[in-house]
């Protein structure tokens, strides 16, 4: 756990090795380990001063969140992050120089360990990052960090710090004021040492900048001028960009507001409460659930079906140079692998390659690739109109249009030139996977790999499994999924999968409410009050509610009279049938999109969807009440696909619908908000729903169930 030595000079070493993990992490285990280290070498009088590091390749990877997470007893926490403070108020009066040297990555309470230091020396490692990375998941720098950082580096300069989880590089984190040093890899012991021994050869005491007399905040405290404009506009942004759905940057502000204002110890008291309370909410365990644990199960493939060997790629095909295609194309050739980028002719396929030129050149621009490396990037994309060129790949990708004919066509004329064992994949949205393989003479290694736009930015990867798909092929294409860079989730198949299925209730939801009249400000403004990054109607423009129309009109086809309409296909069906308002693409939808302004809602949709006002003159509907049916009507659509077995499992969902369509990570996903609300509430609400709204909202024999039976989807 910890390593321990004294040399001859009197000089302790105290160095992180926590067994059987390839990073060092704090938790009680470590943590209670370095207390009884530190108090040991304070009290020894042989020691004269100490030296912090670590024997793994990093520093300090941050704290254990699976103990973060499965904390239920506040005072018990918060007694124990107390003592923490308590510790490092101990080193930095101890009157003992105390160095850290940071040989790699030093996040989180890592790099609190390091600041409760007196001096910090870190390797030139251009893979190391130092930062807070908290934020991210619904917590805050809760062992010092929001009262020493700005403490250090100034109000300003921490806000992206800690308020953002930015992490920086070590020359950076010395040019602000958090490392007082940068050495070669390999010395960061050896400077850190000779500063104790230097210190102890002058015989000054050792102190924080905060502990000397005279001691003023860089840039002004709080109630300066200076800090009063910062705080003014951080808490105005805040709310403007989160709708005060995330408690971790408020209470961030307030540590630093309230902390700032008194002394160190005070500061400390008053962060220890507000990370207690962060602890112990259901926000951070809902992101510490889905966007670490969840994300990580599904990043190591934790699903991938065993037996299969690994998957190395070195020619993929694209077949389709659109937008989409060109962004599959730019992620597989970042990743290293030729990839043969197909349309039906040369000019469009070229095309396909100059959206990746132009894309990379922005970065190239901006100084985040150099030209040569982007010429390299580009010498993988071969672009092309004959099919002959598909010879070679492991597997082709298509993305033409949501047409079986079309794809029916491609997957045969492909099919002709790959090798038996290569994998054809279908990027559809919407159209079953069992379906579209009916064109295919090896349907075993026929999948579904659906990708979100921009495919060279949005982060996951809906594989979606047919009827006659074999294991090996899932293995093989997850191993695909991996070697690009993206998270992968598994489902089954049946009609709009389950991304686009769910996605669409939202979306769907935003025009029922348009129909029952209630004001398309409120509804959009209500989409994002409850967290997602676009409202309904704005999304439908720009998805096109001509697509909408279109999945309306192919699903009353494949379905007949066992199809249910919906106010949304009527919704549809108006604005593009009878008012030829396609959506963003035709500058015209439920927004208008002049060329000289921003965008605004149209005037004409009073006239086509009149308003439904109560007696006061008030909408029907509070705004309480939208963002109920937004959320919910996702929730109880995710659970069908449970039911229906189309999703293999919960996390799945929630990991899918945060990385897919930008469902608020505070809620944990469709399943974690109901997990949140509790089962027999989630019931109780949906019923109530049901009967005011439709059979849409009401809850699936399985919620009932579980919800009788008392259990819940995640562990409590």
């Amino acid at each position: 756990m910890l390593n321990y030595s004294v040399d001859a000079e009197g000089i302790a070493t105290v160095e992180f090795d926590y067994p059987d993990k390839s990073q060092n992490i704090l938790n009680a285990k470590s943590m209670g380990a370095y207390a009884e280290t530190m108090q040991k070498a304070l009290a020894d009088p042989a020691v004269k001063g100490i030296v912090v590091a670590s024997a793994k390749k990093d520093f300090i990877a941050g704290g254990d969140l699976a103990e973060l997470g499965a904390a239920i007893d506040a005072a018990a926490f918060h007694a124990s992050i107390s003592d923490w403070h308590k510790l490092m108020r101990a080193i930095e009066l101890g009157g003992k120089p105390v160095a850290a040297a940071l040989n790699g990555t030093t996040l989180g309470g890592g790099l609190e360990i390091a600041l409760g230091c007196h001096y910090r020396v870190a390797a030139d490692n251009p893979k190391a990052r130092f930062g807070f990375p908290e934020v991210t998941l619904g917590l805050l720098p809760g062992a010092g960090g929001t009262q020493r950082v700005p403490r250090l580096v100034g109000m300003m300069a921490a806000a992206p710090l800690l308020m953002e989880g930015k992490r920086i590089k070590a020359a950076e984190a010395q040019k602000i004021g958090m490392i007082h040093a940068v050495v070669k890899v390999g010395d960061e012991r050896t400077a850190a040492r000779q500063w104790v021994a230097d210190t102890l050869a002058a015989g000054t005491k050792p102190l924080q900048p905060w502990d000397a007399k005279g001691f003023k905040i860089p840039g002004g405290g709080p109630n300066t001028p200076n800090g009063m404009q910062m705080l003014m506009a951080a808490n105005a942004m805040l709310r403007e960009k989160t709708y005060d759905n995330y408690p971790a940057p408020r209470h961030i502000l307030s540590c630093v507001y309230e902390g700032l204002s008194t002394n160190i110890d005070t500061g400390l008291a008053i962060e220890a409460r507000y990370f207690t309370n962060l602890v112990m909410s259901p926000v951070s365990k809902n992101m510490i659930r889905s966007l670490f644990f969840g994300m990580n199960e599904a990043n190591k493939l934790a699903s991938r079906p065993a037996g299969v060997p690994p998957q190395k790629y070195t020619k993929i095909g694209m077949l389709g140079a659109g937008m989409m295609g060109a962004g599959i194309a730019m992620s597989t050739a970042t990743a290293g692998i030729d990839i043969v980028l197909l349309d039906t002719t040369q000019e469009a396929a070229d095309k396909g390659k100059d959206y990746a030129r132009k894309q990379w050149n922005k970065q190239a621009q901006r100084g985040r690739m150099t030209p040569e490396a982007m010429e390299a990037l580009l010498a993988r994309i071969h672009p092309t109109a004959s099919y002959a060129d598909l010879a070679g790949c492991e597997l082709v990708i298509e993305a033409v249009f949501e047409k079986r004919e079309i794809k029916a066509d491609v997957t045969r004329k492909t099919e002709a030139v790959i090798a038996p064992d290569a994998i054809f994949a279908s990027n559809t949205s919407t159209l079953p996977i069992t379906g579209l393989a009916e064109a295919s003479v090896r349907p075993a290694n026929f999948i579904g790999l659906h990708f979100f736009s921009p495919a060279e930015k949005m982060p996951l990867v809906e594989i979606i499994v047919g009827k006659a798909t074999s294991d090996a092929t899932l293995a093989r294409s997850m191993d695909y999924v991996r070697a690009i860079g993206k998270t992968p989730i598994v489902v089954n198949d049946s009609r709009g999968f389950y991304t686009s299925r769910v996605f669409g209730t939202y979306v769907s939801e935003g025009m029922a409410l348009l129909e029952e009249g209630v004001p398309p400000a409120l509804i959009d403004k209500a989409g994002l009050i409850a967290g997602m990054p676009v409202g309904p109607l704005a999304l439908a423009d720009e998805v096109s509610i001509e697509l909408v129309h279109k999945i309306a009109q192919q699903t009353r086809a494949d379905l007949g009279k066992a199809c249910v309409e919906r106010a949304a296909d009527r919704v549809a069906a108006k604005m593009v049938a009878d008012l030829g308002r396609l959506g963003r693409k035709s500058g015209a939808g439920f927004y208008d999109y002049p060329a000289d302004g921003p965008k605004h809602l149209w005037p004409g949709l009073a006239e086509q969807f009149p308003l439904r006002v109560g007696a006061d003159g008030t909408a029907m509907l509070s705004l309480d009440e939208i963002v109920e049916r937004l959320i919910l009507v996702q929730s109880v659509e995710t659970v069908r696909c449970l039911e229906e077995k189309v999703l293999r499992a919960p996390i799945d969902a929630d990991v899918g619908a945060i990385l897919g369509w930008g469902y608020p990570p505070f809620r944990g996903g469709p399943i974690g908000w109901l997990h949140t609300l509790g089962l027999t509430q989630a019931v109780a609400t949906l019923d109530r729903l049901a009967e005011r709204h439709g059979a849409r909202f009401a809850p699936p024999k399985i919620l009932r169930d579980m919800a009788a039976r008392g259990e819940r989807f995640y562990p409590a």
